[in-house]
C-alpha cells in the first residue's frame, strides 16, 4: 500500500469534469484507489464518490493505492492532479 498527499489546484475544485478525468485515470489500474479528505474516504474510481467528497481549490487530499500496480497508479493520479485535471 502506498499513499501521498496532494493539493487540489483547480479553481473550482473537483466538480464534474475534473472528477470524471480523475476517475478515468484511476480506472486504468487494477489497484484499489481511494482518497481521504477531512473525515471521509472516497473511491477514486466512482464519479459520485469523488463529487460527494466536496473537494474545493486549495484542499489537500491523500491518495491511497493498494494492489499490483499501486505505485504506478499513485504516480499517475498525483501527476494528473498537479497538472490541473484538464483545466
Amino acid at each position: 500500500m502506498v499513499s501521498q498527499k496532494v493539493v487540489i489546484k483547480n479553481p473550482t475544485g473537483l466538480h464534474l469534469r475534473p472528477a470524471g478525468i480523475l476517475c478515468k485515470e484511476a480506472m486504468q489500474f487494477k489497484s484499489l484507489i481511494t482518497f481521504s479528505f477531512r473525515d471521509s474516504i472516497a473511491n477514486a474510481k466512482s464519479v459520485l464518490s469523488v463529487l460527494g467528497a466536496c473537494v474545493k481549490c486549495g484542499d489537500e487530499i491523500e491518495f491511497t493505492c493498494e494492489g499490483e500496480d499501486e505505485q504506478e497508479a499513485l504516480n499517475t493520479l498525483v501527476a494528473a492532479v498537479e497538472n490541473g485535471l484538464g483545466e
